[in-house]
């Protein structure tokens, strides 16, 4: 049995141990090919030169901890993540997600119309439930798959974003 006084538990939260220190996680594949797409993106924009993407490049997949991979994007804007969205497989993939979005949309709104014709109501009650589904379509198809961790972070409405289109 070891000493209850000399044996000390180390919890490491996910977010703590991106940093440097005797904890640090080491990075997946995954996360490799994600700053490398960044990149890519950031110098398909013009934001890096060709060998300034290439030395990053491979930066990136010789890196091994999560904390190597932050420096790499530091000094794009949000970065580099805005670049990342506005990608033509980024674009396919939204314009996707909203198609499907919209379709479930049509097909609860003519649920809805026909639980109302069949309840005989007055009022249009639909109409309730639908102005939100709406919304939430309009919401989607405006900002497409975007996080609002950064406005949310800053409490800031996407509207009053800097970065606002």
């Amino acid at each position: 049995m070891s000493d209850p006084a000399t044996f000390q538990e180390v919890t490491v939260h996910p977010n703590d141990a991106t940093w440097s220190g005797p904890n640090r996680l080491r990075t997946s594949d995954t996360e490799r090919e994600q700053v490398a797409e960044i990149l890519r993106a950031a110098m398909t924009e013009g934001r890096l030169t060709l060998e300034e993407g290439e030395e990053r490049l491979g930066q990136v997949y010789a890196a091994k901890f999560r904390d190597e991979l932050a420096p790499l994007t530091a000094d794009l804007p949000d970065q580099g993540r805005r670049a990342l969205a506005d990608t033509p497989q980024a674009q396919a993939a939204t314009r996707r997600d909203v198609r499907r979005h919209a379709g479930f949309v049509v097909v609860l709104a003519f649920f809805l119309t026909s639980l109302w014709a069949l309840s005989g109501a007055h009022f249009f009650w639909p109409a309730i439930p639908l102005a939100f589904l709406v919304i939430g379509l309009m919401r989607h198809a405006r900002y497409g798959n975007r996080r609002f961790e950064h406005y949310h972070r800053h409490q800031v409405a996407p509207w009053n974003a800097p970065n606002y289109r």
